[in-house]
């Protein structure tokens, strides 16, 4: 998981350090100009938590149409 950026000064700095044009994140930056709270999350994938619910030895088993270094379509 990750938190996110909650401050605008911030979000706004690290937009453009990394070289993207703040316009295409005027939405996202919107949502921070006026404050925000600390806010985390992670995906679990419902793959993963079926391999966990069922005990699986591996992911792979969940997966419907896994995809290995032999097998690249199902």
């Amino acid at each position: 998981g990750g938190q996110r950026i909650d401050d605008y000064n911030t979000l706004l700095n690290r937009i453009v350090e990394s070289g993207y044009n703040p316009e295409d994140y005027a939405w996202y930056l919107d949502l921070r100009k006026y404050g925000s709270v600390p806010h985390s999350g992670f995906g679990l994938g419902f793959e993963r938590l079926l391999a966990h619910i069922l005990n699986l030895p591996s992911i792979k088993y969940a997966i419907p149409y896994p995809r290995t270094r032999t097998i690249l379509y199902p």
